[in-house]
């Protein structure tokens, strides 16, 4: 039985089915997620007798870390070796990357939610895997637990008290709307505030623009906030950089978007990668500007395209303030986000499972 991943009802159920009180779930789900402990041993609050059959029969299985890339500006990418689930068919064992980035007052946690991705989105070195494999609501959940745990010495623990803000962002491998359920359900227990207790405005899904994916996410009473990430402005572009536009084209994103229930203090964030030449003119920007005015609350991320081995290549800066220039004079909150770790391969668009050579600068040691 494994039980990471689990919901505090299963947990409880669990237990029950042990002929154990459903009390005993809720304490191991509090360990487990919000005390971060690994081992049924370290639950002692728990019956001697319950922790011995629990390390019988049940588990919590964690990836390993493979190997730690830190970047010259204290970001790590993380590369997890996940291992096959009961269902050897579906669940293969897998290679899969997050990425800690620390700053001030903060850090950021990039996750993925899929090994791989099928959406192939053409400037990504993520699509060039394609899928290998839906990851489990555990596996989600594990990518944020051992950065959390492993760099709480270096925060002074207990960080939550010291006013450490910890944002979690499902933009790593993946579309996570293809993913739907494992993804709610880690989600569920990153935002329940007797789990990992997380803020929603502090969790944020990044879709390529599944529509009924987005339309199914409407409906959820917890959910994290969305981002879209758009790239082009007009369905001849973006079917040339994602083919996905194919299926879902901007008129149907847009009325989903239209459509989308936010929350009083919550808007719609649109991602778009800026590429030098193909998407960066100043009539792009205007173009994103009348495609966005039908929406209630927006803003837009203008994010420079990370290299890698693919045929595109960078905005230049003044290109890229131009274009932040135009949405903003029209209207439209607009935000340069350069990337963290680009040194490393751990930037948007770059995770890819490749080798490179970290910073000499630092260097981060596991104590799990």
């Amino acid at each position: 039985m494994e039980l990471l991943g689990k919901s505090k009802e299963e947990l409880r159920d669990s237990c029950v089915a042990l002929g154990e009180p459903a009390f005993r779930g809720a304490q191991i789900y509090h360990a487990l997620y919000a005390e971060r402990k690994f081992d049924v041993a370290q639950i002692t609050n728990l019956p001697a007798a319950l922790r011995v059959r629990l390390s019988k029969e049940a588990r919590i299985t964690l990836p390993a870390v493979q190997q730690r890339f830190v970047s010259a500006d204290g970001s790590v990418r993380y590369l997890f070796a996940l291992p096959a689930g009961e269902d050897r068919t579906t669940a293969r064992p897998a290679s899969v990357e997050a990425v800690f980035m620390p700053s001030e007052g903060r850090q950021t946690i990039c996750i993925s939610t899929q090994a791989g991705c099928a959406v192939d989105c053409h400037f990504c070195l993520t699509a060039q895997l394609g899928l290998i494999r839906n990851l489990t609501a555990g596996e989600i959940l594990a990518q944020v637990l051992l950065p959390l745990e492993e760099h709480k010495t270096q925060l002074a623990p207990p960080f939550e008290a010291q006013g450490k803000q910890t944002n979690i962002v499902l933009m790593g491998q993946g579309e996570p709307l293809l993913n739907f359920e494992p993804v709610m359900a880690a989600v569920g227990i990153l935002l329940d505030p007797g789990g990992m207790g997380i803020s929603p405005k502090h969790v944020t899904l990044s879709t390529s623009g599944i529509v009924p994916g987005i339309e199914r996410l409407a409906q959820e009473k917890v959910r994290p906030k969305l981002a879209i990430s758009l790239n082009a402005s007009n369905d001849e572009q973006r079917d040339a950089l994602m083919p996905i536009n194919k299926k879902y084209p901007l008129s149907v994103l847009m009325e989903a978007c239209k459509n989308y229930p936010l929350r009083t203090w919550e808007h719609l964030t649109f991602e778009y990668v800026m590429l030098g030449g193909l998407n960066d003119a100043a009539e792009d920007a205007r173009r994103v500007v009348r495609l966005l005015a039908p929406l209630k609350s927006v803003k837009v991320n203008l994010i420079p395209w990370n290299p890698g081995e693919l045929p595109y290549r960078e905005s230049s800066p003044e290109r890229i303030e131009e274009f932040r220039r135009i949405l903003v004079e029209r209207g439209v909150p607009a935000f340069v986000r350069y990337s963290r770790g680009r040194d490393v391969m751990a930037a948007c668009g770059q995770l890819a499972l490749l080798q490179v050579q970290s910073s000499p600068l630092t260097t981060v040691r596991s104590s799990l």
